[in-house]
């Protein structure tokens, strides 16, 4: 009886198994076919099925449902790599499986890039199909006894985790570059090496962190704090110079942004370890001065591990020298977590989208110039302490193809382009008109810096590029780097002034040291925590 019941399952899991390789083809970019990669990635991928089959037979009953419904989720992964690959330069890893919440709780940032219609659309068919299989095709449990019904898909279920087991452990390391690793295991296999690489990873050591000894509360403010500067770090939402990309920007598209990169005392290209979004990459690796290969598997959203796991970052070893932080983003604190993020990495006050009123929008999102206005504020407080202000700013953020292009904005954005607008420039310039806005809420930090009590520092950099796939395809890609640059109110005397030098290349875990030095005057890459002496025994 077993057997009878396992050979009528055998065509639908077979004929299963054989659209799940062939849905694999339709990733961009292609998974190496089946005979050029490691044997291990093979039997992963057929043990991923058994497994798949096995378990959602048992739930669902019916195993032609089981393998369209399997089949249904397979696709919504290999739609939702595609389109992050074509707008991330990444395809779906492990990781982002939590995102499809992320996508319930903002669909605004998401859903679009996915396509609205399709989301629907597929929405309605998994709704039709349901309602068909349950009518059309008869439960097993009513053909044979569920004594036998268990026992056959408990059988598979158990056959495949077996293979999944085996293979993962003859598959070897990934080595965490999604695009290669991809290509080279394939689909099912890669998304259970890199689920089992995070499982099996550590959060990084804090003492590895450049600011682990200056953080200590032993780190006491210095006699002259009264004297410190206030200083504003910015991150800017996708910023990035399209000018030397794209010769059809207005050349004074970013007037103060030329201004104070000219007078900036350190400026430069940022290395960054995001393309188009996953900025708190970006911002992880400025705030912890850690490079993403010490998060391991973590590095993809290492703020899952920051709101478990505290670290030093560049805000606390700034409140160890006696400064009040505050970190301002306007927009739902929760969202990656940063309700429980930003406290741990030493910022004593959080400023979300609750302190901001709905005429502050600009666009999708509260406008960078009512951020700079709340700077502003926040830079005349009565507080004797100095003021370290994080800003992330939202403005620019995508999906950039939701907002319409003006034409009276296009002598500011693209003087020569002709309206309506071609399709490559429509999205670039809805950005580049947010972009002249950052360049304004520059300014206006700027002057809220000059015109404070104390002496001011602003550093400014972007997260990423932002996600242009039209323009990018039209004028081809930009390197993916963004410009940085470290400001002061009080310029250097020009008999003191170093010759000078060129702008200068750095990782985004640099900025925050750099930063540092500038305020306090020394390095504390090398810092070390010196170790409390041991208790002597008396005698």
């Amino acid at each position: 009886m077993l057997g009878h019941l396992l050979l009528s399952l055998s065509l639908p899991l077979f004929i299963g198994l054989v659209f799940s390789l062939a849905f694999e083809a339709l990733l961009s970019p292609r998974p190496a076919p089946l005979w050029q990669r490691p044997m291990a990635a093979n039997v992963i991928h057929l043990g991923s099925w058994l497994l798949l089959f096995g378990l959602f037979t048992l739930l669902l009953q019916r195993p032609w449902f089981a393998v369209v419904f399997v089949l249904s989720l397979q696709l919504v992964v290999v739609q939702s790599s595609n389109t992050k690959s074509k707008t991330l330069n990444e395809p779906f890893i492990c990781h982002d499986f939590e995102y499809f919440w992320d996508a319930i709780l903002h669909p605004r940032l998401y859903v679009p890039f996915f396509g609205i219609g399709l989301a629907i659309a597929a929405s309605s068919a998994g709704a039709i199909a349901i309602g068909s299989f349950l009518y059309v095709e008869p439960s097993l449990v009513s053909q044979w006894s569920t004594v036998l019904f268990l026992q056959s898909n408990g059988l598979l279920a158990g056959l495949g985790a077996v293979l999944v087991a085996v293979g993962l452990r003859s598959l070897g390391a990934m080595s965490l570059q999604p695009v290669e690793d991809l290509h080279r295991v394939g689909l099912y296999a890669s998304l259970w090496a890199y689920g089992v690489a995070l499982m099996r990873s550590s959060p990084p050591d804090p003492l590895a962190s450049p600011y682990a000894a200056a953080s200590q509360p032993s780190a006491v403010a210095s006699p002259d704090s009264a004297e410190r500067p206030n200083v504003v770090l910015v991150q800017s939402e996708s910023f990035f110079d399209p000018r030397p990309w794209c010769p059809e920007v207005a050349p004074t598209l970013l007037q103060h942004f030329d201004t104070t990169f000219t007078e900036a005392v350190e400026k430069g290209e940022l290395s960054v370890p995001a393309w188009g979004a996953n900025t708190v990459r970006t911002e992880c690796a400025v705030l912890t001065g850690l490079a993403p290969s010490a998060w391991g598997a973590r590095q993809f959203n290492p703020y899952r591990t920051l709101s478990r796991y505290p670290l030093p970052s560049v805000a606390s070893a700034f409140r160890a020298q006696g400064y009040r932080t505050i970190c301002v983003h306007p927009y739902p604190a929760t969202f990656y977590m940063r309700d429980k993020v930003i406290p741990q990495l030493g910022f004593d006050t959080f400023i979300d989208i609750s302190a901001f009123s709905s005429s502050d929008k600009h666009g999708q999102y509260i406008g960078d110039r009512a951020v700079a206005r709340k700077v502003g504020r926040l830079l005349k407080d009565d507080d004797n302490r100095p003021l370290f202000i994080f800003v992330i700013t939202m403005e620019n953020h995508g999906p950039l193809h939701l907002e319409a292009p003006q034409q009276a904005r296009l002598a500011d954005t693209l003087p020569n382009a002709a309206w309506p607008l071609p399709g490559h420039l429509r999205e670039l310039a809805v950005y580049l008109h947010h972009l002249g806005e950052a360049d304004q809420m520059l300014a206006s930090v700027k002057t809220a810096l000059n015109e404070s009590t104390r002496p001011g520092i602003l550093s400014w950099y972007g997260d990423h590029v932002p996600i242009l796939p039209d323009a990018y395809g039209y004028f081809m890609p930009p390197t993916g780097s963004t410009p940085y640059m470290i400001w002061s109110t009080q310029p250097t005397p020009p008999d003191q002034m170093p010759a000078e030098q060129p702008p200068q290349g750095i990782a985004a875990n640099e900025l925050g040291v750099r930063l540092f030095k500038q305020v306090f005057g020394r390095d504390i890459s090398n810092d070390v925590i010196k170790a409390e002496p041991e208790p002597q025994e008396q005698e």
